[in-house]
């Protein structure tokens, strides 16, 4: 991410989750209880949202809408695990951890536990911090 593009991260999910009122720890929760899911075909936040805007218009679902965002989004990452591979333990850091949605779809589309630190959100600084001792 930067701070032109958001695309497949979790500024992706936090840019949508406010475009349709939701909070965060919200939006996440809807998109695991959703029993039916939307197709979103792009992770750009711009076009994503025109793909919401369309299925808002044609009375879609907003839990099936969030639940395939995510999917959209997962879709990309399993994309790049399988690409690089995939040892086990898989491990999710970061603040995106904390959507329970990304959790239970990382693990659906990889058929791999997922392993989420207590506090997902400080892991690069801890890494940072670590790097940072190595080089006194």
């Amino acid at each position: 991410m930067n701070d032109k593009c958001a695309a497949g991260t979790g500024r992706f999910l936090e840019n949508t989750a406010a475009r349709v009122g939701l909070k965060l720890d919200e939006f996440g929760a809807q998109a695991v209880s959703a029993t039916q899911e939307e197709t979103i075909s792009s992770t750009c936040t711009v076009f994503a949202e025109s793909e919401i805007i369309s299925l808002v218009a044609r009375g879609a679902r907003l839990d099936a809408i969030v639940r395939g965002l995510h999917r959209s989004m997962l879709q990309r990452i399993t994309s790049m695990i399988h690409s690089v591979g995939l040892p086990p333990p898989l491990m999710l850091s970061g603040g995106v951890a904390r959507n329970l949605a990304v959790r239970a779809l990382l693990e659906d589309s990889t058929d791999e536990r997922v392993v989420v630190p207590e506090q997902p959100q400080l892991m690069g600084a801890y890494g940072a911090a670590l790097l940072a001792l190595e080089m006194r």
